[in-house]
């Protein structure tokens, strides 16, 4: 029995090997049953199986593949996209289904054969074009969802049901795209690609209570009320004032930049500005003027409270909402300034006509009330800008080039003058001081300071511990300079050295034809080019030397008119009116 059984396995393994063996086949062809793509490339070797595979490749590669979403089409060809499937890679796996050594080589081939087996290749594409493409697409398929929203049409407010979006599906449409176009077995019809819904953020049921409020916040006119003031605004302006629920929002609001423009005209009604906190003066005395807060539109509440009077069907009345307003400057800060007495004085005398004086006033004005921080450094350009026209400046007498001349802004150079001496006696340091070019005799000697905007300026420096408050005074013939401070006890000693001529002035003739020739008038003696120095020593209240300045000043020649008689004519010579005698004139050889 044993025996038997034996004997009956023996048999039923060799049959195996026997069954195994002639399914075998060889081992360089393509078991039977294998696809790739759909392809069936059994019984192939693998040379021929690829040549096979890329030849049905090459013909397609340049046929366009359509493609359909949202009732538009797309036609795409492969070369376009760089598709080009792994043909070898797809052989190499084919041919993996049928290996093996020998009855076992067999045995997979059988089962191959009766169930089949498919490879799908790998596919290479250009992912760049790829997603270029795919954006295009998507450009024109995708919608995005529309939320529901309240519009005003005329006087009517109505509700705006919402809508569906819809996008492509960029992930699973470039795999359809790819798939589609690396295919040999092309679909008869368009490939349709996958798009997804979109849901809509707002439905209209969420903004129904939002409606019925706009209609009742049109329904009537709006009172203001602040203080004894009240204004009325009418439902044509609430409508321009009135945001409705858009963006995701569902409530009412009062907003947009015709209600921004409403609210800032409104303010400026409202408002009362504030004052800083300033000095007075009383000769050498200072005192702080106290800072006055002023008020401004709470824009925030005021707007909340217009949005509830407008949302209420009987008081509809608003009363509208202040905030102080700061001065820049308060009193504390005032008096921490130490802007406590006189530091130093000076006063010029002028004159001249109308216009200089207008100019001299004018330009006193630019700079009186300047405060200098400690530290900082005064400029006379920097604080009353360009002297023009448009500020008010008048033509007076200037000097030009060394020469005396009308100009806009004639008589500016007394106040900076002023200025400068004020500086020099309070012991400041002195940055930057011109001369003029003519010596004027009515300013102190040396110590005239020029200006002319913006290249010639006349600087100095608070150096002291304290701000510093600059006051002009101008009289009806004399300009006073006033710095202001926490009095530092400086001692300010100077020297000026002797007015040195230099040579003769120049003569300037002018021919005047009511002279008699060679007659000569003097018109004007002229000054010759002078030249002087004024030099300056600083003590601190200690008696220690702080600054030790020497300024030089050169002054050009002006110079002496002379009016001078017209030259005396030349007597003609006298002809004789006999005529000539004639002449005979012969021909020439």
């Amino acid at each position: 029995m044993v025996r038997r059984l034996v004997l009956l396995v023996l048999a039923l393994v060799a049959a195996s090997v026997v069954l195994g063996l002639v399914f075998a086949g060889s081992p360089t062809k393509i078991a039977n049953g294998v696809r790739i793509d759909g392809v069936d490339v059994g019984g192939l070797e693998a040379r021929d199986a690829r040549q096979l595979l890329e030849k049905r490749s090459a013909t397609l590669s340049d046929r366009a593949v359509a493609f359909t979403a949202a009732g538009k089409q797309f036609r795409i060809r492969p070369a376009a996209l760089g598709v080009e499937p792994d043909w070898k890679a797809a052989i190499d796996s084919a041919q993996r289904q049928g290996s093996g050594f020998g009855p076992f080589r067999g045995f997979k081939r059988l089962d191959v054969t009766f169930f089949g087996a498919d490879v799908t290749p790998r596919v290479g594409v250009l992912n760049g074009s790829l997603q270029y493409e795919l954006g295009l697409i998507a450009q024109r398929v995708n919608h995005p969802p529309r939320d529901a929203a309240v519009v005003r049409r005329g006087a009517r407010i109505l509700v705006v049901p919402a809508e569906s979006g819809r996008v492509l599906d960029r992930a699973a449409a470039a795999r359809t795209i790819v798939h589609a176009l690396a295919s040999l077995d092309r679909e008869a019809g368009p490939v349709p690609l996958p798009l997804r819904v979109r849901a809509p953020h707002v439905r209209a049921a969420a903004l129904h209570r939002a409606a019925v409020q706009a209609r009742l916040a049109l329904s009537a006119p709006v009172k203001l009320v602040l203080g004894e003031t009240r204004w009325v605004v009418q439902p044509k302006r609430l409508a321009q004032l009135l945001e409705l629920p858009a963006h995701g929002r569902t409530t009412l609001k009062i907003g947009g930049s015709a209600a921004d423009d409403w609210l800032r005209r409104l303010g400026a009604r409202v408002a009362k500005p504030p004052k800083d906190a300033t000095f007075a003066v009383d000769g050498p005395h200072v005192h702080v003027v106290p800072a006055q807060p002023g008020v401004q539109l709470d824009a925030l509440a005021s707007t909340d409270a217009i949005l509830q009077a407008a949302l209420h069907r009987r008081v509809r009345i608003a009363r509208l909402s202040v905030i102080e307003a700061p001065a820049k400057v308060s009193t504390k800060q005032a008096q921490g300034m130490g802007i406590r007495g006189l530091v130093s004085t000076y006063t010029t005398e002028y004159g001249g006509i109308p216009n200089r004086i207008h100019n001299v006033q004018l330009v006193a004005h630019l700079v009186d009330d300047k405060l200098i921080a400690p530290g900082a450094t005064f400029s006379f350009n920097g604080t009353t800008g360009e002297r023009n026209a448009a500020k008010g400046f008048l033509e007076a007498p200037v000097i030009v080039n060394g020469e005396v001349t009308t100009g806009l802004g004639g008589g500016v150079c007394q106040v900076s003058t002023t200025v400068f001496n004020a500086a020099f006696e309070g012991g400041l340091k002195i940055t930057d001081r011109t001369n003029h070019a003519l010596y004027i005799s009515h300013y102190p000697q040396g110590r005239d300071a020029t200006v002319n905007y913006p290249d010639t300026d006349l600087k100095f420096v608070n150096d002291t511990e304290h701000w510093l408050l600059l006051r002009t005074f101008v009289g009806s013939s004399s300009l006073t300079v006033n710095l202001y401070g926490t009095p530092t006890g400086r001692k300010v000693e100077s020297t000026t050295s002797p007015l040195v001529a230099h040579g003769v002035p120049p003569v300037k003739k002018v021919e005047d034809p009511t002279l008699k020739p060679g007659e000569k008038v003097v018109d004007y003696d002229g000054v010759p080019a002078m030249s002087t120095s004024v030099n300056r020593k600083v003590y601190d209240k200690a008696g220690k030397l702080l600054y030790d300045d020497t300024w030089y000043s050169s002054y050009r020649a002006d110079p002496k008119v002379v009016r001078i008689g017209p030259k005396p004519e030349k007597k003609k010579p006298v002809t004789s009116k006999t005529p000539p005698a004639s002449t005979t004139t012969q021909p020439t050889q």
